[in-house]
């Protein structure tokens, strides 16, 4: 599969007025950008988000298998920006091409809808229950357990893996990581579900999910809160563990529940709140 460019780098530099001390003074500061992504299939528009440019194909493959619409990398010959660098709005357009001797039939999952224009604080989802989502993405088969300070441990790898947030203030993160706490990717976006979406397409391409030859990740580490999208995207992603900073959402949880991933909220410090399947823990709790 090739891929196109990758376009811009995710951040501007806008003027303020800063105000304090009974003084008003000019300046400049670095702030995250967000633009819109139209995902298009074989020509066709599939999506639009709004997203932080950067690792565009990556997103798109990644929203691409978790809404079902492709098995793996293999469905895909290119992914690649539409338009040519210089022109209006180039970048913001991005086609993926069927393999060669295949066909990428998003009708088969969407039939007949399209994702309109998303906002980057809510994530492009096509299901309507988790019964729905349960019958596509089934439970995860991982047996894997991981010991509590592994977990800390990537979630604390993760606020190391965010050169954006650091100039910027102003997005989010997730990175996959091994059993074992290795850090197999890592992005930023403005949308924490774009940042899982670049993370799950950037293992896609090297056949670590979606392939039964491939090494899975086990722990999704995200910023903020962890909603029902991110819980979506990795139970069909096969990862048995979501941990965060923060907590979840009550639908989070019941999808988790049911998909058996290890939702992990508030991991701070030593201590972290384990919502469903505590069974994964090492160490901590028995298997039922």
């Amino acid at each position: 599969m090739s891929v196109g460019p990758a376009g811009h780098k995710g951040v501007a530099v806008r003027g303020l007025t800063r105000l304090g001390g009974g003084e008003a003074t000019s300046a400049t500061d670095a702030l995250v950008i967000e633009e819109p992504l139209e995902i298009r299939v074989d020509g066709e528009t599939v999506a639009v988000t709004m997203r932080t440019p950067g690792a565009d194909a990556d997103l798109a493959l990644g929203f691409l298998f978790a809404e079902g619409i492709i098995a793996g990398s293999a469905d895909v010959g290119s992914a690649a920006h539409c338009g040519r660098p210089g022109e209006e709005g180039w970048g913001n357009v991005l086609d993926v091409r069927s393999a060669g001797g295949s066909r990428i039939d998003p009708e088969r999952v969407l039939e007949g809808r399209r994702w309109a224009v998303t906002g980057s604080a809510c994530g492009v989802c096509g299901r309507s229950s988790i019964q729905g989502l349960l019958a596509r993405c089934g439970q995860v088969s991982s047996p894997a357990r991981v010991a509590p300070e592994v977990l800390r441990g990537c979630v604390e790898r993760l606020g190391a893996e965010q050169p954006i947030f650091a100039r910027t203030g102003g997005l989010h993160a997730a990175a996959l990581f091994g059993a074992d706490g290795s850090l197999l990717a890592a992005a930023e976006d403005v949308g924490r579900h774009n940042a899982v979406d670049k993370v799950v397409g950037a293992l896609l391409r090297q056949g670590a999910v979606g392939s039964a030859n491939g090494r899975s990740p086990a722990v999704l580490a995200v910023s903020g809160r962890t909603s029902f999208e991110i819980v979506q995207k990795a139970a069909a992603a096969g990862v048995p563990f979501v941990a965060s900073v923060s907590a979840p959402s009550s639908l989070a949880v019941d999808l988790a529940e049911s998909a058996r991933i290890a939702l992990v909220g508030f991991v701070r410090g030593q201590r972290l709140n384990v919502y469903c399947n505590a069974w994964r823990i090492a160490g901590e709790a028995g298997e039922p």
